[in-house]
């Protein structure tokens, strides 16, 4: 049944704000469709199937994904990181079995980003460290340039991975065709010199069609084109279901990694380009969003797409306003794919591949790798194992290898930054902050604060750091726990313990600034004995109120116990 509600409430964020702004972003998307179509062909390339598959993705993409995302300017279409991890998870399957592989891959990763944007992952992005994300782009980047070496020269190029066709290629010269290398090295000085200005959108497509329109006019016919890969159909092209025959283990796994990397980079376009009324965008829709577009794109025949970084940029830079130059953008990518298909098998495939290589070496970010590598050891190793990895591994097992290495790395900065202090007060009722003596001072109330995570190993090295209480005599410990919101088993096994020894030399254990829940669960974990020898004083608005409540009770228990 149409929720008719939630239909009108979708369509009045959607609509256009006027007609001179529908009218605006129909000619903003122009430039954007006609940029798309050596984009589209290019990442059908790295896939390892036919361009045509690229420029449908490039229509149903931008208009499904516009439709629906949150950053009004974003353009979903197709990436080359999206492409790289598809054409890594088909490696293994014929030419004729990867068509269908690949559309179920779409679809799986489609539904994938749909699901997250509903379980409201968004948040979980952050925790993929900059290092980790530069240097899996890194790899990505090298990865494309030494792929295409292959189409570049004409030269047949074979290995397990990208480092070791480029090798086959460099050490076979005898196998390079002179005319493919005119091309490619034409293509690429075209993009290079119209790659500035107001030609940028256009530098592209002309390198697809002057080196073209010589290899044709000197008579070629041995350098590689377009339909030698796989014919375009003509006429408009209609959505079938995928063959879900076809769906296996390795098709689910770069599904995955396709989603993930996907996601991370669509967070990344969400941040620059905002949107010009205010309104901030929603990690979560634009999962959604990138979904929709990947799952329109499978019932299309299309690959894997998401927010693109280029394509946003030049949307803005063609002065759209909203989301309809996006849509726009997939419209008039569809009128082309109609119109010129029987043009586009002509086009030089070395010219796709200049585009992909300069568009890949132009993705370095140089300065965010020199400044990553001043960071230090822990920063260098993330870029480094990410860098190798995705060089000569495959790309689902590329970002597996760089969330582990996130993780790792959070981990140990948690372990970093836990740092254990003493609180001395001072009469003006300040506390002065003091390294943590080995071991609890006779008859004194010690306060301890502790900086950093609780979780996991951050609470085994509290046990470890906390002052031996088994020399002291009736010593009293106030740990300030404020700002944590959870704690976990090991948690409250490692206070029990402490609690313990604290009481075997006749002292007591205050908890405070301890959040309601979090005194719930000790209770309810700890049970009656561990309510018997720790005091908790629950956290209030005013920050220390609760410790000095407990600092006062501490020296009042200590003079009724002949401490003092």
């Amino acid at each position: 049944m149409i929720n008719w509600v939630r239909l009108g409430s979708w369509w009045n964020s959607v609509r256009p704000a006027s007609r001179e702004e529908f009218r605006s972003d129909a000619v903003a998307g122009i430039p954007g469709a006609i940029s798309s179509v050596p984009d589209g062909m290019a990442s059908s390339v790295l896939v390892g199937v036919n361009p045509v598959y690229g420029l449908y993705a490039s229509f149903a993409g931008p208009i499904a994904g516009g439709l629906t995302s949150s950053t009004r300017l974003m353009v979903v279409t197709t990436t080359s990181a999206a492409s790289l991890a598809a054409g890594s998870a088909l490696s293994g399957l014929s030419e004729a079995e990867r068509p269908a592989a690949l559309f179920v891959m779409t679809m799986v990763a489609g539904l994938a980003m749909v699901a997250a944007g509903l379980l409201r992952l968004g948040k979980y992005t952050r925790f993929v460290s900059h290092s980790v994300m530069i240097g899996f782009l890194t790899g990505v980047a090298v990865n494309i340039v030494l792929s295409q070496l292959g189409d570049l020269t004409g030269a047949p190029a074979e290995g397990d991975n990208s480092v070791a066709k480029a090798i086959d290629v460099i050490t076979s010269p005898s196998a390079m065709n002179g005319w493919t290398i005119v091309a490619g090295a034409l293509a690429a000085s075209i993009v290079v010199l119209l790659g500035r200005g107001r030609w940028t959108p256009y530098a592209a497509i002309v390198a697809l069609v002057v080196p073209t329109l010589l290899v044709n006019l000197v008579g070629a016919d041995d350098v590689a084109v377009v339909s030698d890969v796989g014919n375009i159909p003509s006429g408009v092209p209609l959505p079938h279901l995928p063959q879900f025959g076809a769906l296996s283990l390795d098709v689910v796994w770069g599904a995955l990694a396709i989603a993930a990397i996907v996601l991370v980079q669509g967070a990344g376009v969400a941040e620059a380009a905002p949107n010009s009324d205010g309104t901030r965008s929603s990690t979560n829709r634009d999962f959604i969003a990138q979904g929709a577009g990947n799952v329109a794109s499978s019932l299309f025949r299309g690959q894997p797409v998401g927010g693109s970084v280029g394509q946003t940029a030049l949307n803005r830079s063609a002065k759209a306003i909203g989301r309809w130059a996006a849509i726009w953008s997939g419209i008039w990518m569809l009128v082309i794919v109609v119109a010129l298909g029987g043009v586009v098998e002509r086009v030089v495939m070395a010219t796709l591949a200049a585009v992909l290589v300069v568009a890949a070496i132009g993705s370095i970010r140089t300065g965010q790798l020199k400044t990553i590598w001043r960071a230090g050891g822990s920063s260098q190793i993330a870029l480094s194992a990410t860098f190798i990895a995705t060089l000569f591994l495959p790309i689902a097992a590329a970002v597996g290898i760089g969330v582990l290495i996130s993780l790792m790395l959070q981990l140990n900065q948690d372990l970093m930054d836990l740092r254990l202090v003493r609180l001395v007060p001072l009469p003006d009722g300040r506390f002065d902050e003091r390294a943590v003596p080995a071991a609890l001072p006779d008859r004194e109330v010690c306060i301890i604060d502790a900086y950093g995570s609780l979780l996991y190993a951050g609470a085994r090295t509290v046990q470890v750091r906390l002052p031996d209480p088994s020399t002291a005599d009736r010593p009293v410990v106030i740990l300030r726990l404020r700002g944590r919101m959870s704690v976990g088993a090991t948690v409250v096994v490692i206070l029990a313990d402490y609690a313990e020894r604290v009481h075997r030399s006749g002292g007591r254990l205050m908890l405070t600034g301890v959040d309601p829940t979090v005194a719930a669960l000790l209770v309810k974990v700890g049970g009656e004995r561990l309510s018997d020898m720790i005091d908790v004083y629950t956290a209030s608005s005013v920050v220390g109120e609760s410790t000095i409540e407990a600092l006062r009770e501490g020296e009042a228990w200590l003079e009724r116990n002949g401490a003092r």
